[in-house]
This record gives C-alpha cells, sequence and structure tokens, in this order.
C-alpha cells in the first residue's frame, strides 16, 4: 500500500474569533474567553494560520501523523466552538438512602450526607469553569470542553460507591446530558 505524501485539514475560522499560533501553541479568543493549547507533542505537524482558516499538516505522515492531523484539528473545531458557544453537562443527583446535599463554596462543589457519611466530599472547581445548583440538578459549564468534562468526571466520581452493591446502593451524582450551549 502507498504511502501518503501529505495529509491536511483546514479549520475555518469564523467571524469575530482570533486564532494565534507561536509553534505548537495554539490561542483562540471569542466573544466567551479564550482557550489555549499546547500540542507540543506532535512532532512531524505544522499548525499555520493561512487566510480565515487553521491549517494543520505533515508531510510523509506515518499513521501516528495521520492521526494526529485529525485530531489535532478536531480540538481546534472545539476551541472555536467553546469561545463562540460554549459547553454543557448536566449530572443528576440520586439517592436512595440518605438524603444528599449539595452547594458550591468558594471555588468547591460540597457534597454532604452521602450515603450517611459525617465527612464532607469536594470538588475542586477550576478557574473558567461555572457550576451551579438547582433542586437535584448540577449544571457545569465553560468554555473549554476539556475543564468542563473533567470537572463533571470529577463531581461524579467524587460519590463512586466502592465496596457496596451496585444493584441496591445506586446513590451518586452522575452525568446524563453533555451539551453545546
Amino acid at each position: 500500500m502507498p504511502r501518503e505524501v501529505y495529509a491536511s485539514r483546514a479549520v475555518e475560522v469564523p467571524e469575530g474569533v482570533n486564532v494565534e499560533v507561536e509553534g505548537f501553541k495554539v490561542r483562540v479568543r471569542g466573544p466567551r474567553g479564550v482557550v489555549e493549547r499546547d500540542f507540543s507533542f506532535a512532532r512531524g505537524v505544522s499548525i499555520r494560520v493561512e487566510g480565515g482558516s487553521v491549517v494543520v499538516e505533515a508531510y510523509f505522515p506515518k499513521s501516528r501523523g495521520l492521526a494526529l492531523v485529525g485530531s489535532i484539528a478536531s480540538h481546534i473545531e472545539n476551541m472555536i466552538v467553546g469561545v463562540t458557544r460554549g459547553f454543557r453537562y448536566k449530572l443528576k443527583v440520586i439517592y436512595v438512602h440518605y438524603p444528599i446535599n449539595v452547594r458550591v463554596d468558594r471555588g468547591r462543589l460540597l457534597i454532604t450526607n452521602f450515603l450517611g457519611e459525617k465527612s464532607v466530599r469536594h470538588v475542586e472547581i477550576p478557574s473558567g469553569v461555572k457550576v451551579t445548583v438547582s433542586g437535584q440538578d448540577i449544571i457545569v459549564e465553560g468554555s473549554d470542553i476539556e475543564l468542563v468534562g473533567q470537572t463533571a468526571a470529577n463531581i461524579e466520581n467524587a460519590t463512586r460507591v466502592k465496596g457496596r452493591d451496585r444493584r441496591k446502593y445506586v446513590d451518586g451524582i452522575y452525568i446524563y446530558a453533555r451539551e453545546v450551549m
């Protein structure tokens, strides 16, 4: 099978969004803020701004290089969507045994009375991520899809039940929706 000589993928930059590329560092500015990402792990791939688009390309790529071109372009597309529209994860507080109390206090999400525990479980909320609690729903919003997703995963992981039958102890906080705002 012949090897490809050149692989590239262009990402269109919409009006009102500014993309800056310095080597492997990409910074995207838009109406919802700034998202930065470092792609220095991607040797053999080049990123440049050309006209109204960002071009990710590789010459004589092997299979890893081909995969990196598509992955980096997808990351840049997510960065553009993040600074224009934003991302939202929705979580649901579910309990059968003891009512779980959840509140946001000074950059942390505090979870009390989980399975009747006296100790308070907490999840740090990184800057750039907004967490709101309304009833049994927790909404995580932000411009960086990785920070928003990791924060939602940390909240879900903080209430993971260990050493008990999962069919009986369904208490916890679970992600039920991921959406673009």
